[in-house]
């Protein structure tokens, strides 16, 4: 048992220090993108009918570092500025799967090859997903969502305090870490569990090396919550246990771009139909890109794993494992001890509104709700308790209902609004 104890806390941060120094470089170009290409700039690309939208959305969400979760309030900011249901659509499978961060960290695990196709596939997979919603759903196509008469989402607002490398350096080692740290240790943790307690070619033995291994990865990957970038681990320690290739990227395809609370939201902010198409084109291609990539490993004689033409020192990559470890620990704690929503005195604000928000899951969740609740007439300012899912309201004659509309046009639900102040 001690040996096994010791195995595991080797393996896990030999994974760990593999993909730190990516990782860390990865969230460096994760804050510069989410900086330097504002969602009011990709918003203008992405109306209009036929193909070019449709692969427009799907390049511009490959590189963005949008868990399946996070994704979701800015689709639905897309679709209220004019993205047709097959852009957002496509936007929507394509930039969970991907992302700069997992590509480098894709690269550090599983290769080359490996970190070349799954962006394709992802561009495919949108592509294919955009233009069936766009063929089954052609008459509802540019229907878009006039609720808000004004954009004032956090997309145009020029009001942001600090510089931009300020801002970049910020959400790529703070509130990204927040968002995936948790699932990001759980991932190396269930990597380490996978490469000590289980045999060699284990899942080979059990599923398969064909097609059935990929639908059993298929259906595990579907209903539940996979970042992009806590999946690779994961997916390296079952290819070392008898995976295929394949079979891994369906897994890391379904994963990230499904789970429950992500297709409820799409539910509610694109409809029944669309969400149908959306599952089934993920599905079918997943297994396809999982078909081709064995393929091409089994041609090319190439196994994945890290094939660099430079090997990084091992001091770096041991620092880089410890600056990581900081980030996620510092992320974590700051999510687990977030204080709850305290009500304010009068004199703070005539009125107070709280909000009990449900399918709220990381910050860019929180800051979608609370710029959404900010644009709304009467209100001052809005707080959002991610951890006790509330939003608190504050400002005068506000209208209740006008909230809560603001909140479920983003995809979340509202269970229940308390009013305090001048108008209770």
């Amino acid at each position: 048992m001690v040996d096994q104890a010791g195995q595991f806390l080797l393996e896990f941060w030999a994974i760990l220090a593999e993909m730190a120094p990516y990782l860390l470089f990865g969230f460096l170009i994760a804050g510069l993108f989410s900086v330097f290409i504002p969602a009011s700039w990709i918003e203008r690309h992405l109306g209009g009918r036929g193909f070019w939208p449709v692969l427009k959305a799907t390049a511009f969400g490959i590189p963005l570092p949008l868990c399946s979760c996070g994704v979701i309030p800015v689709s639905a900011s897309l679709r209220r500025h004019g993205a047709t249901r097959g852009a957002t659509a496509a936007f929507l499978i394509s930039t969970p799967q991907t992302g700069v961060d997992s590509i480098l960290v894709t690269f550090s695990l599983l290769g080359w090859v490996f970190a070349v196709f799954k962006p394709i596939a992802a561009l495919v997979n949108g592509v294919i997903g955009g233009m069936a919603v766009n063929l089954f759903e052609p008459a509802r196509e540019n229907a878009v969502d006039k609720s808000l008469e004004e954009c004032r989402d956090a997309c145009c607002s020029t009001s942001q305090k600090g510089n931009r490398l300020s801002r970049a350096i910020r959400y790529g080692f703070i509130t990204l870490p927040e968002d995936i740290g948790m699932h990001l240790l759980v991932g190396l943790i269930l990597a380490g569990l996978i490469s000590v307690v289980l045999p060699e070619y284990f899942f080979a033995q059990y599923l398969g090396t064909g097609i059935l291994a990929m639908v059993v990865m298929m259906f595990a990957g579907i209903p539940v919550y996979v970042c992009a970038a806590a999946s690779i681990p994961i997916a390296a320690a079952m290819i070392d246990k008898g995976v295929t290739p394949g079979a891994a990227l369906v897994f890391l395809m379904t994963g990230p771009a499904t789970n429950a609370a992500a297709i409820a939201a799409i539910w509610k902010v694109l409809g029944r139909r669309t969400t149908f198409v959306y599952l089934i084109s993920v599905a079918v291609t997943a297994l396809a890109s999982g078909l081709v990539l064995d393929y091409i490993f089994h041609v090319s004689k190439v196994t994945p794993g890290p094939y660099m033409p430079w090997m990084i020192p091992e001091t770096i990559k041991n620092l880089s494992g410890v600056a990581l470890l900081a980030a996620l620990a510092y992320a974590i704690y700051r999510a687990r001890t977030s204080s709850a929503i305290e009500p304010t005195t009068p004199e703070s604000s005539a009125e107070q509104v709280i909000l009990s928000v449900r399918g709220m899951t990381c910050s860019h969740c929180a800051e979608a709700v609370r710029h959404a609740l900010e644009s709304v007439p009467g209100v001052r300012n809005a707080r959002v308790d991610l951890k006790n899912k509330q939003a608190a309201v504050f400002g005068h004659d506000l209208d209740t209902n006008r909230l809560t509309d603001v909140v479920q046009s983003l995809g979340y639900e509202v269970d229940g609004a308390d009013r305090t102040g001048a108008s209770a």
